[in-house]
């Protein structure tokens, strides 16, 4: 038994190290990020993304796609908060990593970056199918553009997309501009409609198909213009974020480093967009920006502080909450002019939009609806390149008791004045009447 007592304390400080550093809602910082490879040399020639991430705090450890002792999970708990699939090519994970095991690490609400290229495997296929993209399903397609390619060495090379049609969302790509276009080569995807949580980030131009380069076109292509997505982003409803790419060679060194001039511009840039644009990304992506948090929900009669146990019809209330968003270091202020409260029974009875002190703090005050049952405070806030904010806390309504009701109404004053006007009527014809001559 002593023996058995000090491995289970061993095996617990062996796994603090992992706990300690998991994803957490309240802290989203030193995260554990495994990065599957096709090959070692990847590491070096995608060496300037790496260290981005490294400089930034994220723990990466590298493996080989197919070695068998990789892992997501050890004793129930996940080793990891973020998954890097840097390895088009595979065709069956090492270790305990499949389809189901990637599905059930998203699941969990932890993140997934997945970049194919023309050698994408059925596998990563099924994987991007999974998180709402269709990747080109002819193996030897490419994205070619004879209008909006990069000019390079290497005449009539169309492979080459310079494109710079990003989706407009700062709190996605940063309040900076990126002025270079981003250099692409690789595979396009479409969005499945069915999917409302997959976005394009960033598109191809009108002029762009998929098709293989080495042959000549026979059949209409599949993929054209800008409904070819070179690179894609999902937010799960419980949070998790997904980075989806057709090109792995975007977020290598040479094209990181390389000059970059559109076809028909006379301007040259002398570094690509697309070292600005993935360090951008996957800031969103590992929730150093555009993640939510509340706390401090409160609600009370108007005049008082303490939180009620029901509530009486017609009762005035004021409901307040504060809302936090991480800068990738901090809690801030989270400032906006749309979130709203519901006073909610199978539907709102009450919609308000909640005013804001540019300091976190939301709270507005309305009347309790003169209807008594179980209702809840709800606040549902989904906005473009956010977390979503879940908040419902029910609250009982009564009515009046018997006792609580007014001795004269007022809106029945009219009533009473017909009353008294019709026995005052009464009483003066009656006189009128009996002592008339």
């Amino acid at each position: 038994m002593g023996k058995l007592w000090v491995i289970s304390i061993a095996s617990i400080f062996i796994l603090l190290p992992f706990l300690g550093n998991a994803f957490s809602p309240e802290s989203p910082t030193d995260r554990r990020v495994l990065v599957l490879l096709d090959d070692s040399a990847i590491k070096s020639s995608h060496s300037i993304y790496f260290n981005s991430l490294k400089s930034r705090g994220f723990d990466l450890e590298f493996k080989l796609a197919d070695d068998p002792k990789i892992a997501l999970q050890r004793y129930g708990q996940y080793l990891y908060d973020a998954l890097v699939l840097f390895c088009p090519s595979v065709e069956r994970f090492g270790g305990s990593i499949d389809l189901a095991a990637i599905l059930d690490f998203v699941d969990s609400g932890r993140d997934l970056i997945i970049a194919a290229d023309s050698s994408a495997s059925d596998l990563i296929r099924e994987v991007g199918i999974e998180c709402g993209v269709d990747f080109d399903e002819d193996p030897s397609a490419m994205v070619i553009d004879h209008i909006g390619y990069a000019v390079s060495e290497t005449e009539g090379d169309h492979t080459l997309i310079a494109s710079d049609d990003l989706i407009k969302s700062d709190v996605i790509l940063g309040s900076k501009r990126i002025e270079a276009p981003i250099l692409f080569r690789g595979i396009g995807h479409s969005l499945n409609p069915a999917n409302n949580l997959v976005l394009k980030v960033l598109s191809a131009s009108p002029s762009a198909y998929s098709a293989n380069p080495k042959s000549k076109l026979s059949t209409p292509p599949s993929l054209t213009g800008s409904a070819i997505s070179l690179v894609s982003i999902v937010q799960a409803r419980n949070n998790a974020r997904i980075l989806i790419t057709g090109s792995l060679s975007m977020f290598s060194n040479k094209f990181f480093r390389s000059g970059v001039q559109k076809a028909g511009e006379k301007t040259k840039h002398e570094k690509s967009g697309n070292e600005q644009f993935l360090t951008e990304i996957s800031k969103w992506v590992f929730h150093e920006r555009g993640h939510l948090k509340t706390v401090n929900v409160k609600h009370h009669k108007v005049g008082e502080t303490d939180e009620p146990a029901l509530y009486r019809i017609n009762d005035e209330l004021e409901y307040s909450v504060e809302i936090y968003e991480w800068s990738g270091k901090s809690w801030d202020p989270y400032v906006a002019n749309d979130v709203q409260v519901q006073f909610y029974m199978m539907s709102p009875y009450v919609l308000k939009t909640m005013s804001h002190n540019k300091k976190g703090l939301y709270s507005t005050s309305f009347k309790v609806p003169d209807v008594y049952g179980v209702f809840q405070f709800k606040v549902e806030y989904q906005k473009l390149g956010y977390t979503s904010l879940s908040l419902s806390k029910q609250i009982p309504v009564r009515p009046y008791r018997h006792n609580e009701y007014e001795r004269f109404i007022p809106a029945a004053y009219p009533y009473y004045g017909a009353a008294f006007s019709m026995m005052a009527g009464f009483f003066v014809f009656s006189f009128v009447h009996l002592y008339s001559k």
